[in-house]
């Protein structure tokens, strides 16, 4: 059954671990909506290989809408964590325990949303402080499945095993 997946998305993402999951996603069948800021805005990947147009304003959604959030890496999760408009958004999908999947700093939105205090987690070297300071528990594994709920992974090479168990949850959920 196809699901509707959010993505959070803004300038300086990882290129790949945007493009990668959200192809394979679309592969299986699955909507995406990226959202931003300003709808129709194109952003960039920090490596300057993938261009991505906006297609929601985060003022025009409501979680209710979707199914599952996807959070890529790179520089963005920590430029929209300023925003409560975004905390707030993936906050929902945590509470309400929707499918959330967030590779590299992806869950610096988690973080900051006060939502892993006893998850099991992993994510990017340079934020597993950070993490365990959020009360998650820190797994320095490819990927970490929590409950039937959030998948992070570590960084690119981590794609296919974070892709896998996210398509997994998708179908179990």
């Amino acid at each position: 059954m196809s699901k509707n997946i959010a993505v959070l998305l803004t300038d300086s993402f990882e290129d790949v671990e945007y493009t990668e999951p959200a192809k394979a996603f679309k592969e299986a069948g699955h909507n995406i909506t990226v959202i931003e800021k300003e709808k129709g805005k194109t952003v960039q990947g920090k490596q300057g290989e993938a261009k991505v147009e906006i297609d929601a304003a985060i003022n025009e959604v409501n979680p209710d809408q979707f199914d599952a959030l996807f959070i890529p890496g790179g520089f963005s999760p920590d430029i929209l964590r300023a925003d409560d408009r975004f905390v707030q958004f993936a906050k929902s999908f945590m509470e309400d325990k929707k499918p959330v999947f967030a590779i590299c700093h992806g869950p610096q939105l988690l973080i900051t949303s006060e939502t892993l205090n006893d998850r099991d987690v992993t994510g990017y070297k340079s934020i597993q402080v950070d993490l365990k300071n959020a009360g998650a528990r820190f797994h320095d594994k490819q990927v970490v499945v929590c409950g039937n709920q959030l998948v992070t992974s570590r960084t690119p090479e981590d794609i296919p095993a974070f892709t896998r168990e996210s398509l997994n949850l998708l179908s179990e959920s």
